[in-house]
């Protein structure tokens, strides 16, 4: 390899990847009924719980309630499915979607995934999508006791518009 060609290459730890999409749902009673039926059905996984930790008395909400559903999805699952709920929104994002790190959007109504058909128990149900994106690298602040990330591993909005137009072809609207 010369000199040029070194001098050339990416450096691969600059290089954006798709850590995980959480799939998430609120509501309480019923509603969280059919919200965690609805994220066992899409996912194929057991959805976790959340549970409220103050209390909203104009909502009903006390500490303890159960008030969510999520499920985290990485791998192949992730890249299947996130093609799929990308369909559903006609691959339309908003910019004001997009943050540092993150790209959430949301499905108001389940039976508009391709592939996906009505469910009798669920109803019908929407829910939120959440991407997580990371550099190479980033598994270090796990490892290390008391470390940051440095600002240079986060992942800018542009570059989180620039990776899901080449590698989604999604359409980013104002």
């Amino acid at each position: 390899m010369t000199a040029e060609n070194y001098l050339k290459q990416e450096n691969p730890t600059r290089k954006i990847k798709i850590e995980k999409v959480v799939l998430s749902v609120g509501g309480t009673a019923d509603k969280l009924e059919k919200g965690y039926k609805l994220l066992a059905f899409l996912s194929g996984m057991i959805p976790l719980r959340t549970k409220s930790r103050k209390r909203i008395p104009s909502l009903g909400v006390r500490p303890g309630l159960e008030v969510g559903a999520k499920v985290t999805l990485r791998g192949v699952k992730m890249t299947g499915l996130l093609k799929q709920l990308l369909e559903a929104n006609d691959r339309r994002l908003k910019e004001s979607q997009v943050s540092e790190n993150t790209l959430s959007f949301g499905i108001k109504e389940y039976i508009e995934i391709p592939e996906i058909e009505y469910q009798r128990d669920i109803g019908i149900a929407g829910f939120d999508v959440t991407i997580t994106f990371a550099r190479m690298g980033k598994r270090i602040i796990y490892k290390k006791k008391g470390s940051k990330l440095p600002k240079k591993q986060h992942v800018s909005k542009d570059e989180i518009v620039n990776f899901m137009k080449d590698k989604f072809k999604a359409e980013f609207l104002e």
